[in-house]
């Protein structure tokens, strides 16, 4: 039989790759990015995976807001987190048909950086994975996926995953789930989330920007229509607002329809609408805002937009987020480190600190939403601002409270986690 008739031998799949860790975090966003660096300070040994290869993924949440900055204040990094290029939003401003209302001033915080950070998100993970690399205990694995989870009995044991090599097993004493709002982990531990509902989607897209336009982040409300603009330094980045549902059907009315729409709210982008090629150029977020009624089973907890995913309005989900890493580290740092593993209280103790924070602010959001947003959506002809809203205007007091809101969350977390010592590290 000549070479070019035989069987080719079949290949065996590489053997199954086992971790062990005390802790297995999984999505590398902000909520996972963030407590693998608090609780590898801690020194709790910690494992952080990442379906992708890398964070650059367009058109995330990209406002750093002051409580945000102030966590990394408390950590010593703020100084070389702002040394990153980005821009600073003191106000934001909306305008209502011709009038602009100034909404938040934040330079009443009792914050350090008295600004919303503007930064694309894939700065902000590459900054913590580089400060969480330096400690011992941190490991990081992009391009590995969770397929499901392990467990022991009753009890949540770790993550089945994969990567390009093959099959991984990863042991933890504590899962996180991180990973989003579409999670696999919640979905494999038989969580169902409440969907509160929203009534709109977005459309985000970008423009570019000129040295003379405005340099504050605002949104314009006129004739049923909401756009929102933030000041990305080279370029706007764009958000327009629709009902919940219509994006196909605007979409069939054709992208010059949609450039229509916008300089009519926004004259100054008149001349630079055509920079929308087509709808390639535009990416639909379709906005949701669900919790889940439990975040917690025996050694699985989510955080973040698994446990809670939330509304567009105020840009506050990503710091909501970073709150709940902080939360989870501040209660679950000691109780990895001094126990086999962590008790099943010390998890439900993370989502009595943060359920409230959660609910209050979904609640504000919803309010918007109908009272607002949708009544805006389905408004035509001119606007004028409500009698509330020119109060702003003449009340500079007023925008304090949207600025604490907006700025700083119902109930901001400061780092209090342990930072484990030189010989705790290395042990």
């Amino acid at each position: 039989m000549d070479d070019a008739t035989q069987t080719p031998t079949p290949q065996r799949p590489p053997p199954p790759q086992d971790l062990t860790c005390r802790c297995c975090i999984v999505g590398g966003g902000p909520a996972g990015m963030m407590l693998g660096l608090l609780f590898a300070r801690a020194g709790v040994d910690v494992v952080v995976i990442e379906k992708h290869a890398d964070f650059l993924r367009d058109f995330r949440g990209d406002t750093i807001h002051p409580s945000t900055l102030e966590a990394l204040n408390d950590l010593g990094l703020l100084d070389e987190f702002l040394t990153l290029p980005h821009q600073e939003a003191r106000r934001l401003e909306g305008r209502v048909g011709d009038v602009t209302i100034p909404i938040a001033d934040f330079s009443h915080l009792p914050t350090r950086a008295k600004f919303i950070a503007f930064m694309p998100q894939w700065d902000f993970l590459d900054f913590l994975a580089k400060k969480a690399s330096l400690y011992p205990h941190f490991r990081l694995l992009m391009s590995t996926e969770a397929v499901g989870l392990l467990k022991d009995g009753s009890r949540i044991a770790g993550v089945a995953a994969k990567n390009q090599t093959g099959a991984l097993t990863i042991r933890a004493d504590l899962t996180i789930g991180a990973d989003g709002r579409h999670s696999r982990i919640r979905d494999a531990a038989g969580f169902v989330p409440l969907n509160i509902g929203a009534p709109m989607d977005v459309l985000w897209f970008r423009l570019s920007r000129r040295a003379d336009d405005e340099s504050e982040a605002f949104g314009r409300m006129d004739a049923g229509q909401i756009l929102v603009l933030i000041n990305r330094g080279a370029h706007w980045q764009c958000g327009y607002v629709i009902p919940k549902g219509t994006a196909d059907a605007l979409k069939a009315a054709g992208i010059d329809n949609l450039r229509k729409r916008i300089a009519a709210l926004a004259p100054f982008l008149g001349d630079r609408v055509a920079e929308l090629a087509s709808f390639d150029d535009v990416k639909l977020l379709s906005v949701a805002v669900d919790r889940l009624p439990l975040w917690h089973r025996s050694g699985l907890l989510c955080i973040g937009d698994a446990a809670h995913a939330m509304s567009p309005v105020g840009g506050v989900g990503v710091n909501l987020a970073i709150q709940d890493a902080i939360a989870t580290a501040n209660l679950l740092s000691v109780p990895l480190l001094d126990q086999p593993r962590p008790p099943d209280e010390c998890l439900a103790k993370v989502q009595a600190r943060r359920e409230f924070p959660t609910k209050a602010t979904q609640a504000l959001q919803v309010f918007i939403q109908s009272k607002v947003i949708s009544r805006v959506l389905a408004g035509s002809g001119k606007m004028r601002p409500a009698w509330f809203l020119r109060l702003f205007i003449i009340a500079p007091l007023l925008r304090r409270l949207p600025a604490h809101v907006i700025g700083l969350g119902v109930r901001p977390e400061r780092v209090a986690s342990p930072a484990a010592s030189q010989e705790r590290r290395s042990a």
